[in-house]
């Protein structure tokens, strides 16, 4: 399998599996109370809809560009009006996460598929590749998005939690989310978060099958 192959099956992953982000966050606000973004025709599962023109098109071309040793994308964020929600700090958590959890579910799935299939002999060297891809770069997606500050998914957990004496944290990290989105991307992420999320993915698919 050529490498260009992989390539394109990881942009189709990357793709599928942020489409299906999104709509879980939407679906999780609008099983909380809040129809902003099935108003907004966000639960779609048309990926047009859910296209940001920096984290959908141009950073994952960046970085496969220069040769990144992953691939890494987000989708517009999906509006929520915590307002609707009969208990504001537990909707905006709950819809926050919901977008990592399915892409942690999806890559569980894959994980379970890699086992099963190599249990009854019938994992080829391709198909282990292509299904450790899925789980691969769900993990990746997953984890991408837990950082603790905007526009990722982390900082509705983590701005929730926050006791009100860190006041000046949550300043820090609403004002400053450009810089440490910069220094998340480009040295946090890659260095250190990419290296434990590929163990991960290893536990996830098992080691027995050569990866």
């Amino acid at each position: 399998m050529s490498n260009t192959t992989i390539q394109i099956f990881q942009l189709i992953v990357l793709y599928a599996s942020m489409v299906i982000h999104e709509v879980s966050h939407g679906l999780m606000a609008y099983k909380l109370g809040d129809p902003t973004a099935k108003l907004a025709g966000r639960l779609s599962f048309n990926p047009l809809r859910h296209i940001d023109p920096f984290g959908t098109v141009i950073l994952p071309l960046f970085l496969l560009l220069v040769g990144s040793p992953f691939v890494i994308c987000y989708a517009k964020p999906v509006p929520f009006n915590p307002n609707n929600f009969r208990d504001v700090k537990k909707g905006i958590i709950l819809t926050g996460m919901a977008g990592p959890l399915s892409n942690i579910g999806l890559a569980l799935i894959f994980g379970i598929l890699i086992r099963v299939f190599g249990v009854f002999g019938i994992l080829s060297p391709s198909l282990a590749v292509l299904l450790f891809v899925v789980v691969y770069l769900n993990l990746l997606l997953a984890f991408f998005n837990l950082a603790p500050f905007p526009p990722f998914d982390g900082h509705h957990l983590f701005l929730s939690v926050l006791p009100e004496k860190f006041s000046g944290l949550k300043n820090f990290l609403m004002t400053n989310y450009i810089f440490l989105m910069f220094v998340w991307v480009f040295f946090v992420f890659p260095y250190l978060i990419v290296p434990l999320v590929y163990q991960l993915s290893l536990i996830f698919a098992g080691n027995s099958f050569g990866f």
